[in-house]
């Protein structure tokens, strides 16, 4: 079968096509025939060995996957022909994979598989972070980062979903488009935002800042929110990873709230498919639906890696097979 494989750790460049053998299944295992697959920022990362996961190669990437089930146990939720959504965490872009059951999920009839691969990771993730971390609620204002990539989308959509009003940070027109046709209520530019968001708060600020981003914005997202506002810290694509001054925690009883999704659910088995169930009937609405960026084909895998890592994607990349 097909695999996208890293054979060095020198990013996209060094990924390739190869002919591995098929999966074998263990017990409790899923066999998915995967139709279409998601990239996200850690497995440009993971190209690089800069994820906190690192592997040998050859090995492959691919978080989310979308597909047809070939073999499933007796007792599993899901059984042979059935379409899914699966995390496989690490090697789904490939011809085929075995997975634990728990990490695969049903999928709706009128769900294309390319928008189902875009669904997993990001928007498991930010379920996890604005709803048990963020503890948001209705009529609150969310102020996402990264509006232009995948996690920023999600945010945007489910906050929306929630009934949340969605303020969008982006770095370019483009971006900014995108996350308004994505939902968001506003969308601002990275310069400044500090102040323009208090402007359209009224001076009051923000409920919730979702930041995937780091670096340098990250002492004014902490100025921009409101008495007893929460900041998501979801990741650092922007590369560096920022330090708290404690006392404007103190001032304004402001919590600084770690996303870490992965590490949480992994170990909880049924807890992505707890989480699946409670998106599918906005999945099934049309509301959370990830604005897609480009399908690529197997063979031009890392160039669509590539786009991600130099931030020219806009939306969700999908690889189909």
């Amino acid at each position: 079968m097909r695999a996208v494989q890293v054979v060095r750790l020198d990013g996209p460049d060094a990924v390739e096509v190869r002919d591995i053998p098929e999966p074998e299944t263990g017990a409790g295992q899923v066999l998915i025939e995967v139709r279409a697959a998601g990239l996200t920022f850690p497995d440009v990362l993971l190209t690089r060995g800069r994820y906190q996961l690192k592997p040998d190669p050859p090995f492959s990437v691919g978080s989310e996957v979308a597909g047809v089930v070939r073999s499933a146990p007796d007792g599993a939720a899901v059984r042979a022909g059935d379409r899914v959504a699966a995390f496989p965490g690490i090697g789904g872009l490939q011809d085929l994979v075995a997975l634990d059951q728990s990490l695969v999920f049903p999928l709706p009839e009128r769900v294309d598989f390319a928008v189902a691969a875009g669904l997993p990771m990001n928007y498991l993730t930010v379920h996890f972070g604005l709803v048990r971390r963020g503890r948001l609620r209705a009529g609150e204002t969310v102020l996402v980062h990264g509006a232009g990539g995948g996690v920023g989308a999600a945010a945007i959509q489910l906050a929306k979903a929630l009934g949340a009003r969605v303020i969008a940070v982006a770095s370019s027109e483009e971006k900014r488009d995108l996350a308004c046709r994505t939902g968001a209520d506003d969308a601002i530019d990275v310069t400044g935002f500090r102040d323009v968001v208090k402007d359209l708060t009224g001076g009051r600020g923000v409920d919730i800042v979702v930041d995937p981003v780091g670096g340098d914005r990250f002492t004014d997202s902490l100025r921009s929110l409101a008495p007893e506002g929460r900041l998501l810290v979801v990741g650092f694509t922007g590369g560096e990873i920022p330090t708290v001054k404690v006392n404007r925690l103190l001032l304004n009883n402001l919590d600084v709230v770690g996303v870490g999704w992965g590490a949480f659910a992994l170990p909880r088995h049924g807890f992505m498919r707890e989480q699946w169930d409670e998106l599918l009937p906005h999945v099934e609405s049309g509301a959370l639906s990830p604005p897609l960026g480009g399908n690529y084909p197997v063979d031009r895998a890392a160039e669509a890696l590539a786009e991600i890592e130099q931030r020219r994607a806009a939306g969700k990349l999908i690889v189909k097979f």
